[in-house]
């Protein structure tokens, strides 16, 4: 059945939202708070924290939320694939230094492609964040 309704476009700021399941959501406010710019709106204890930076809204639930709970099949919501978010950053390679000081575990080294600088970091419960850069205009 066709969309009769006008779909409402969200009204609160916020371009995305989206939800990553952590271990631990104490670890996880401190990791994207104090690494990657992001600040704290609200936390409901141990359970969920809700998290933002410019216009992403980022949703960290852990053990005790209710979207971590099992699957009617058994399945249960787990942290660390492969699905992840971009933080456009203006230096790439100065982030990853002072992150690798810090001790935040990357996934790979920096790769170049056609659109910029790329690199996979991970946060306290094994979530990807890909740190991007974008190439400069008439760079090759």
């Amino acid at each position: 059945m066709p969309l009769t309704e006008p779909l409402v476009l969200r009204q609160d700021g916020a371009m995305a939202t989206i939800r990553y399941i952590v271990s631990d959501v104490g670890a996880a406010v401190a990791f994207y708070t104090g690494h990657l710019g992001f600040r704290l709106r609200q936390q409901f204890g141990p359970a969920m924290a809700i998290l933002e930076r410019d216009d992403l809204r980022l949703w960290v639930a852990g053990p005790p939320a209710s979207a971590s709970q099992p699957m009617p099949d058994g399945r249960k919501p787990e942290p660390g694939g492969w699905n992840r978010f971009v933080v456009e950053v203006p230096d790439l390679a100065g982030l990853v230094a002072r992150l690798k000081a810090a001790g935040v575990p990357f996934r790979n080294e920096i790769v170049s492609g056609p659109g910029g600088q790329q690199i996979l970091c991970e946060d306290p419960s094994g979530n990807a964040i890909e740190l991007f850069q974008p190439a400069r205009p008439g760079a090759q």
